[in-house]
């Protein structure tokens, strides 16, 4: 298990304690006196992992990682007297894990209670030195770059807290997993590291987050835009199609790499998001998109303190390869399965429990979580970001519920699904009037502030559109649509427009699956045009009636049609439906 934590404190290890007792998870071993909070212990002869979650004179609690059967009292366990710590690499691009970064490709059917999650023998790549001996290096310096296998190159950095002269580094060339390929200041320094998961990882600073990040979907690029090192909580209730969307924005986002994690989710969901990610092509390289994922599977079967553990080693993961110069997207599904995680350890030692049972520190937990998102300059001067996405599962569609609620206030963006649109087939079921996005207005000051003015016009326009047939969708529904003036009427078919024309995209299209910025604008210009034709019929006397029999289909259908990069298309179907129009004059 030491592979899971750091060195311990000082030169001397931690001598043994005694098991008093075993219930379940929840184990008490007599005090020794060298331990301290969130510290692993090793329980038993299977030495199975712990972390300390109380101390008192005589005892310390501690909270197993693993099944607990066959753990009896008398028997010892081992303090390592360091927290729990995750073993980072640059080999954890196209793996599984689990919520303490073992290795679940190579595992089987199950992790074996005790299992450290060996890989076998050190693999090979190709190494390339970007500094030469004598050179003086600081925290976060790149050494060099790995070739993994993949399109990523990883690159070797000087870890925190180290700096000095290179006293030797690595010649170009296969170099085994754990070789030493360099020495700075003293410091061995190898493509992997250790660090403990609650711990954020040290930057230089933090800076505004202004850069947009492309999802390839529609309806949140167009309306509620997300920056590179911001956050965004997903809330839905059952059947809405939050798995969906995140796989969806995990597959076609233009970050380097994602971290996918699956915490408290069913385990069937989680194998098909791994199969699926296993096979997809990835559109930016032309390799497998596994290639630069990670994917943390904690389902909802296995120990409660390894989901509650999940996001935290998520979260370190990606500020591991953020560190690196790269843009990280993490997508923690569900962070209501890591709540409720936290409200049953909260039960089983006896702490307090406030709203609906969750523990009164879970307002603080998600703000630690969301606050390690940011773009941030990084100890070598380079830019990076980590981006967080969090699905929120609330209970019976209950968006007043305290994970939902606590939740909204630290994120800059909420995704609301809506049940209603999505028994309407309506996909994504993404509400218009109930999702923000805070981050709207800072992207306008970023690097592409040219861009975003575009589509902030194409934004106001779009959002007038949908609030304007909400506010007639009531009125409608007790009076029809007949009593309605004809200008109004109008308003109601640019909504069903805007709505199945835009909004709507097929998860399971392969043209509508990703729509790049280029397609969005063309396809709500089309919309728009059409919307402004129809409004300067009615005023000049054509009764609405014929404008709603107009056949929009080649509008309709575009977003079907035209290939992802294929706006031509688009123009031509907005053309043909300008065209019926034009015969209605």
């Amino acid at each position: 298990m030491e592979d899971l934590t750091a060195a311990g404190r000082g030169s001397t290890r931690p001598r043994s304690s005694r098991i008093l007792r075993v219930a379940g998870p929840l184990v008490e071993l007599e005090y020794s006196g060298d331990v301290a909070m969130n510290d692993m212990v090793l329980l038993g002869a299977a030495r199975l992992p712990a972390e300390v979650v109380a101390i008192t004179l005589s005892r310390v609690t501690v909270q197993a990682y693993a099944y607990t059967g066959g753990l009896a009292p008398g028997q010892y366990a081992r303090p390592l007297g360091a927290p729990m710590s995750a073993q980072l690499s640059p080999a954890l691009l196209g793996g599984v894990y689990d919520g303490l970064l073992r290795p679940l490709t190579a595992a089987g059917d199950w992790l074996t209670p005790g299992a450290r999650g060996d890989t076998g023998p050190d693999r090979s790549w190709l190494f390339r030195p970007t500094v030469a001996s004598g050179r003086h290096l600081t925290e976060g310096s790149v050494v060099g770059e790995v070739a993994t296998g993949g399109s990523l190159r990883p690159r070797v950095l000087v870890p925190p807290g180290c700096s000095g002269e290179v006293e030797c580094v690595a010649a170009e060339g296969e170099q085994p997993e754990h070789a030493v390929l360099a020495v700075v200041g003293g410091v061995e320094i190898r493509a992997g590291s250790s660090w403990p998961v609650r711990r954020p990882r040290p930057v230089r600073e933090r800076v505004p987050a202004r850069v947009p990040l492309a999802t390839g979907q529609r309806v949140v690029d167009l309306l509620f835009p997300v920056a590179r090192g911001s956050t965004v909580a997903v809330p839905g209730g059952f059947g809405t199609g939050k798995t969906m969307l995140l796989q969806q924005i995990a597959k076609w986002c233009d970050a380097d790499v994602i971290v996918y994690i699956g915490c408290g989710e069913r385990g069937n969901e989680m194998a098909d998001v791994i199969t699926d990610f296993s096979a997809l092509t990835d559109p930016r390289t032309g390799g497998r998109l596994a290639d630069r994922t990670v994917i943390i599977a904690n389902t909802s079967n296995m120990p409660m303190m390894a989901r509650e553990a999940s996001v935290h080693t998520g979260a370190t993961v990606a500020e591991y390869f953020r560190d690196m110069g790269y843009d990280v997207v993490v997508i923690a599904d569900s962070t209501s399965r890591w709540a409720e995680a936290l409200r049953e350890f909260a039960s089983r030692t006896g702490a307090l429990p406030a709203e609906e049972g969750y523990p009164a520190g879970l307002a603080s937990a998600l703000a630690a979580f969301y606050e390690r998102a940011a773009a941030v300059t990084t100890l070598g001067a380079g830019p990076g970001s980590v981006t967080v996405i969090g699905a929120v599962s609330p209970p019976g569609g209950d968006l007043a519920e305290p994970v939902t609620s606590h939740t909204e206030r630290f994120v800059r963006g909420v995704w609301t699904l809506d049940r209603d649109l999505a028994y309407a087939r309506h996909y994504p079921a993404l509400s218009w009037s109930h999702s923000f996005s805070r981050d709207t207005a800072v992207l306008a000051g970023g690097p592409a502030a040219g861009a975003e003015r575009d589509a902030a016009g194409r934004r106001a326009a779009v959002a007038g559109l949908l609030a304007e047939a909400d506010r007639l969708a009531d009125l409608v529904d007790l009076v029809g649509i007949a009593a309605l003036p004809p200008h109004e009427r109008i308003s109601v078919l640019a909504g069903r427009l805007v709505r199945e024309a835009v909004l709507q995209q097929s998860a399971l299209s392969p043209t509508d699956a990703h729509c790049p910025p280029a397609k969005t604008a063309a396809l709500v210009d089309a919309v728009l045009a059409v919307v402004e034709r129809c409004r300067s019929l009615v005023a000049s006397g054509v009764p609405p009636h014929r404008i709603e029999q107009a056949d929009f289909t080649a509008l309709l259908r575009a977003r079907e049609e035209a290939g992802p990069e294929d706006t031509t298309m688009v123009e031509a179907g907005r053309a043909a439906v300008l065209g019926v129009l034009g015969d209605l004059s």
